[in-house]
């Protein structure tokens, strides 16, 4: 489900689960555990990609659906830890939005350090609210830190998608790229710090780093609980439902 490339020190996880790669729990547990594992390998820093014209659709809601209360929140639970390995990586993560970047999307760019989307009819955002679910506070806060109060609030009561031009603008992403150099901009980023002396780096990141992690660890079991219950809720459930027949159909 994850393709390891590797760029000398760089280390490139590419989401490997056709048609949409979707954000299933299986996917997020190995993604988890190919961050945690990478500094051990030597590696200097991180590369998350996707394929090309799409970097993920976000969660897989048709198997999501299937799932009952505890099963949903096992689920859940690697959603949320794999927002809190990106975001307390002792390693740099640039991530190469490599197309659409919906919901679960955007919300996996969000906890990297550097974002480079692809140029082109892509879009990214979180669209949750439109498909009847309320933006988590962890995803909100880390909206926030990069975007700053006012865009995150109208971009997650309205549940907008932007393109690139104007996720740029806003500093929802940080570099655009042709469609064909989005990995190759993002391990030049990421080949940059590499030069840098790692243990003056690592305590850097955490230092800069320490409100978005700070955030995971006070809210991850509150979002939890909290989107479970909004799971279940009938006004929620018929719009998920309606969104996994769409994606049936395509």
């Amino acid at each position: 489900m994850i393709d390891v490339i590797e760029h000398g020190r760089i280390r490139e996880l590419k989401l490997a689960r056709p048609p949409a790669n979707a954000l299933s729990p299986e996917l997020l547990e190995e993604l988890q555990a190919q961050v945690a594992s990478a500094p051990a390998d030597g590696v200097g820093a991180l590369v998350l990609s996707g394929s090309e014209g799409l970097f993920t659709g976000g969660l897989d809601v048709p198997l999501l659906l299937k799932l009952d209360r505890g099963e949903l929140l096992d689920a859940l639970e690697l959603f949320f830890g794999a927002m809190e390995a990106l975001a307390t990586s002792e390693l740099p993560i640039a991530v190469a939005i490599t197309g659409h970047s919906p919901a679960g999307g955007a919300v996996l760019a969000l906890f990297c350090d550097w974002r480079v989307m692809a140029e082109g009819p892509y879009v990214i955002g979180l669209n949750e609210v439109r498909i009847g679910i309320p933006v988590p506070v962890i995803v909100a806060d880390a909206l926030t830190r990069v975007v700053g109060r006012r865009h995150a609030e109208a971009l997650c009561q309205t549940g907008r998608l932007l393109a690139p031009t104007e996720a740029m603008e806003i500093g929802l992403v940080d570099q655009i790229a042709p469609l064909d150099q989005v990995v190759s901009a993002a391990v030049e980023w990421c080949s940059k710090l590499t030069e840098l002396p790692p243990h003056a780096l690592r305590g850097t990141r955490r230092t800069v780093r320490s409100d978005l992690i700070e955030v995971v660890h006070r809210s991850r079991s509150q979002d939890v609980e909290a989107m479970a219950r909004e799971w279940f809720r009938p006004e929620v459930q018929g719009p998920l439902r309606k969104l996994a027949e769409r994606l049936a159909s395509k």
